[in-house]
C-alpha cells in the first residue's frame, strides 16, 4: 500500500462493489492518517489515560482483518499477530506496542491480511454464510459491513491522534 490513493466509492455500483469500495476507502485512509510520520511520531498517544497510538490502529487492523476474514470466514487457525495474550481469540489485540514495533514492519503486516482477505471473499457471495458464535451463522455481507464500521471508526481515532502528533487534519 505504498503511497496510498483514496479513491472515491462509486455512486451507482452493485452491492458488492459498493461495500468492497467503502472498505478500501477507509482501508487508505487510516493508511493516510500514518503517512509522513516517523515511529516515534506514530507511537505519541494523544492523551491520559489512553494509550491508543497510530501504529496501534494498524496493528489492531491487522488483527481485525485477520479475525473477520481469516479466522470466521475462511474457517482458518490463524493465531494473533502483534499481542497473543491481549485476548485468547485474538480478536482486540494490536493496540500494544512491542518495544521494537516499527511502521514498516506493522503496514507490511496489514497489507499481507487485507491481501488474504481479498482471496478469501473473491469466491464467495455477498449471501454465504459460516459458523459464527454460538450456533449462529454470519453472511459476508454482514462481514464488510461490520468491517466498514471498524475503519470508520478507528479512522475517527486516527484523526484526532494525527491532530495531536502534529496538527495535520483533513485528508
Amino acid at each position: 500500500m505504498s503511497d496510498p490513493v483514496r479513491h472515491m466509492p462509486p455512486l451507482d455500483a452493485d452491492e458488492r462493489t459498493s461495500l468492497e469500495s467503502w472498505l478500501d476507502f477507509y482501508r487508505v485512509t487510516l493508511a493516510q492518517k500514518c503517512d509522513g510520520l516517523t515511529d516515534d511520531r506514530l507511537r505519541e498517544p494523544a492523551a491520559a489515560p489512553s494509550q491508543l497510538t497510530l501504529l496501534g490502529l494498524v496493528q489492531h487492523a491487522a488483527e481485525v482483518e485477520r479475525n473477520w476474514f481469516r479466522r470466521v470466514l475462511a474457517q482458518e487457525d490463524a493465531p494473533p499477530i502483534h499481542d497473543p495474550g491481549a485476548d485468547p481469540e485474538g480478536r482486540d489485540g494490536g493496540f500494544d506496542l512491542a518495544e521494537d514495533a516499527t511502521y514498516a514492519q506493522a503496514r507490511a503486516v496489514w497489507q499481507a491480511e487485507m491481501d488474504r482477505a481479498r482471496e478469501n471473499c473473491a469466491a464467495r457471495a455477498l449471501d454465504d454464510t459460516v459458523p459464527f458464535g454460538g450456533g449462529g451463522r454470519v453472511t459476508l455481507r454482514w462481514i464488510y459491513t461490520h468491517m466498514i464500521g471498524e475503519y470508520a471508526r478507528h479512522c475517527g481515532h486516527a484523526d484526532l491522534l494525527r491532530e495531536h502528533v502534529d496538527g495535520r487534519t483533513g485528508v
